[in-house]
């Protein structure tokens, strides 16, 4: 499945807010970014964090920069938020959450844990290995299997809360060949723009 620009996200915010993801989610589209995630943290006073990817899924300190400077303005028109507060821009990581269904078939293989907001086979938490995906949800092989229960479950996109992988070795060195993979795509596609102004 490939990663679209326009998914919209599986996991959304509440109250204040979803209300700034939907003044600053346009501006990021505009740019060729993605929202990941918004969060008011009481850091620092108060803090605005702005979880943000490239649509190639990567994320630098330019990025960051960029998206900080081009939704200030906008948050600055609006004024969702009564009081002074920070603002940070920054990629979702490593171990990051998962917010789209490309992320769950762009991470397969690793390790996931995950929240429902209904109950499935006796629970609501669950642990394991991306086995598969499809437009419906995915399959997770649980990592540790409670006496009666089946090693794999199947959990309805519909009915996920939460959802972040987990860090491991393997999960490191598949974000770091992604992460050179793109950045040579893109040194790439720059090579053949200077060649077309040539």
């Amino acid at each position: 499945m490939p990663q679209t620009e326009h998914e919209p996200r599986l996991i959304i915010e509440t109250g204040l807010e979803l209300r700034i993801a939907e003044i600053i989610e346009p501006v990021l589209t505009a740019m060729d970014f993605r929202l990941v995630r918004v969060r008011m943290l009481n850091q620092n006073g108060a803090t605005l964090q702005i979880m943000a990817e490239r649509n190639d899924g990567t994320m630098d300190v330019d990025g960051c920069e960029a998206v900080s400077v081009a939704i200030s303005p906008v948050l600055d028109v609006e004024d969702p938020i009564d009081r002074e507060y920070h603002l940070e821009v920054s990629s979702p990581g490593i171990d990051r959450p998962m917010v789209r269904k490309s992320d769950f078939s762009r991470w397969e293989g690793h390790l996931v844990k995950c929240e429902t907001s209904i109950i499935i086979d006796n629970r609501k938490r669950f642990r394991g290995k991306i086995t598969n995906t499809d437009s419906e949800g995915f399959t997770i092989e649980r990592d540790q299997v409670a006496y009666g229960e089946e090693p794999r479950v199947t959990i309805p996109f519909s009915a996920l809360a939460e959802a972040k992988l987990i860090l491991t070795d393997d999960l490191i060195r598949e974000a770091l060949r992604a992460d050179k993979l793109a950045k040579q795509q893109a040194a790439n596609q720059n090579d053949d723009e200077n060649e077309d102004e040539e």
